[in-house]
């Protein structure tokens, strides 16, 4: 599923789809194979990488068609990211342009040759030409339902339609779409904190057999363990595999001040400044507006993405029951030296959708980020003595 960078010079390109443009008709040497590309270091090759891959050595013709492309430096490419108006799209490019990107990443690279008839591979090359196509190259993307990884198995059910089985047997125990990403990159990342902070209770749904294909790992296992009816009698999907670049898995690497370290700092510090504030009976304003302010700008930003923009997993977050978007006014409140009562009744409030959280978490209604359960700890324990004396003191 790896978004992958426009690396390729559009001249070049131009100049390939150009040449060949004339090659309509495949010869009995063609293949269409199914590749998959190990993971990056960096999040969004932490996924590994889905293309097609069509080669027909009598018309000297091998070709990646890549649905991974899309631009850093296109018009207003961060704002549509953060709506969810993403567009990607298809390029066809020499296969060996694509090896040797992931060779220099040091990323392993895998190919599965499908068993397909000759009106069969030629409908592939004519169905990959046609979207390879200036007017119909740009797609919607989605990370979950509509990435480089779906796209062939959509491909595959739209050609094939009822000759294809994709097989579930391989899927022993069932895993909602949210544990599936998380294995793939650790939870302990800032990326891993951010996606889970964002996504709603959607990714904690099953996921169907085919859902599970939105990773490159499991369209290599899909198309594995696949059948095909030819003639009545059921095949084997792939005919052949093969590694084309042996390398150790990459993983996106965890930094020294994860969110989980940063957090277990912040919740030390913070128990400690409660403690002395108890002791003392006094109130350290600063460490309230802190906490009031980061929870209520991130709440912000869970109301921002459900509401108003376009990504199909941000609706039904319960991270607000945490990350509480009024809390960002409250913060402001929150310094002045004899606050008004009604701020202790808001404190209960909070502690009250507290009370909540573990039942969301417990009853599989949504996982929260595994990283931020100092913070709670830290929260809870603040909101309490707010609520019972603290916010009655100099």
């Amino acid at each position: 599923m790896t978004i992958q960078k426009h690396v390729l010079i559009i001249a070049l390109l131009f100049a390939f789809q150009m040449g060949f443009g004339q090659y309509k008709q495949l010869s009995s040497a063609a293949e269409i194979s199914i590749i998959t590309a190990g993971p990056g270091k960096v999040l969004y090759e932490g996924f590994g990488h889905s293309t097609i891959r069509v080669q027909d050595k009598n018309l000297e013709l091998d070709l990646a068609y890549n649905y991974g492309i899309f631009d850093f430096n296109a018009p207003n490419f961060y704002l549509n990211f953060v709506k969810g108006n993403l567009f990607y799209k298809l390029e066809k490019y020499p296969f060996h342009y694509f090896v040797r990107s992931y060779n220099q990443q040091h990323r392993w690279v895998k190919e599965q040759i499908l068993n397909l008839n000759q009106p069969e591979k030629q409908q592939f090359f004519d169905y990959l030409e046609n979207n390879a196509a200036p007017e119909n190259a740009v797609y919607s993307y989605d990370p979950f339902f509509n990435n480089c990884a779906t796209k062939l198995r959509d491909i595959t059910d739209n050609i094939l339609q009822e000759n294809v089985i994709f097989s579930t047997t391989h899927l022993t125990n069932i895993e909602t779409l949210r544990k599936l990403m998380n294995k793939e990159i650790s939870w302990n990342s800032w990326g891993s904190f951010g996606i889970n902070l964002a996504l709603g209770n959607r990714l904690d749904k099953l996921a169907t057999e085919k859902e599970y294909m939105y990773l490159p790992d499991y369209v290599h296992i899909g198309f594995k363990n696949a059948t095909i009816i030819h003639n009545g009698i059921e095949e084997k999907l792939i005919k052949k595999e093969q590694l084309i670049l042996k390398y150790k898995e990459l993983s996106v690497p965890v930094p020294t001040f994860s969110p989980f370290v940063l957090f277990s700092l912040l919740m030390f510090i913070g128990l400690w400044i409660t403690y002395s504030d108890i002791k003392k009976q006094q109130r350290t304003k600063w460490l309230d507006f802190l906490l009031f302010f980061s929870t209520g700008l991130l709440g912000a930003l869970i109301i921002f993405l459900w509401f108003f923009t376009n990504h199909s997993t941000a609706p039904n977050n319960y991270n607000f029951l945490w990350a509480f978007a009024p809390n960002l006014f409250i913060a402001f409140y929150s310094l002045q030296k004899h606050p008004k009562k009604w701020l202790q009744k808001y404190v209960q409030f909070l502690l009250l959708l507290f009370l909540i959280i573990p039942l969301i978490w417990i009853g599989n209604i949504q996982r929260l980020p595994m990283s931020i359960i100092p913070l709670l700890i830290l929260l809870c324990i603040r909101y309490v003595a707010l609520a019972n004396r603290l916010l009655t003191v100099k």
